[in-house]
């Protein structure tokens, strides 16, 4: 019988058999890239043979598509995890900024971003995401980062929180070649005090730290 033919059953093993296979595929986008992570890659990492992968995801296309709900879901377990409440007298929104910070380093934001930058030549790729890019736009950055970061939902408020969440995005993606932790230290300060500026909080005017 051909493989392709028959989908796995959802049993208790298939179904942990899947995650395994996802999680695989998850962590090998992260690490060596969305075109570099072959089927038989991840089959190997998952620890099983082509055929037996075939047996749960029959083409490309359909492993693509599960790993992507897959790494969603991860990414919302994770900001779920990371959204408690500031200490006290900690700022809500530099609170906010850290722990978004911290999360863009962890393996299902790694692997998201991978997957959105070879989405942009990939057609396939790029269709299966605009769901999930659009649900955490929305449901995780927007009203959960909002909340975390204690701030109004008018215009000003909302482009605060863009753009610490932009640049904070755009840092974790670039290459800095010479002194990157002090680099990305100041960057990382800057940001904070543009979002307070933004949101009206305390007397801060300069963005550059004295």
């Amino acid at each position: 019988m051909d493989a392709r033919t028959y989908p796995a059953k959802e049993t208790p093993k298939s179904r942990r058999t899947r995650a395994r296979i996802l999680d695989a595929a998850m962590r090998l986008f992260a690490e060596a890239g969305y075109h570099a992570a072959t089927n038989a890659m991840i089959a190997d990492a998952a620890n099983l043979t082509r055929g037996a992968m075939l047996y749960h995801f029959a083409s490309r296309e359909e492993l693509v598509e599960a790993a992507v709900t897959y790494i969603e879901v991860e990414r919302a377990r994770l900001f779920e995890q990371a959204a408690s409440p500031p200490a006290p007298g900690v700022d809500a929104s530099e609170h906010a900024i850290d722990a978004y910070w911290s999360l863009l380093h962890e393996i299902p934001f790694v692997a998201f971003a991978e997957l959105e930058a070879a989405a942009r030549t990939d057609k396939m790729l790029r269709a299966r995401l605009a769901s999930a890019q659009a649900a955490f736009d929305r449901l995780q950055v927007g009203d959960r980062f909002l909340a975390l970061a204690q701030a109004g939902a008018d215009p000003r408020f909302q482009t605060s929180r863009d753009l610490g969440r932009f640049l904070l995005e755009g840092l974790a993606k670039g290459a800095m070649t010479y002194d990157e932790p002090a680099r990305k230290e100041r960057l990382l300060t800057v940001v904070k005090r543009a979002v307070r500026v933004l949101n009206r909080k305390g007397d801060v005017q300069e963005l550059w730290p004295e």
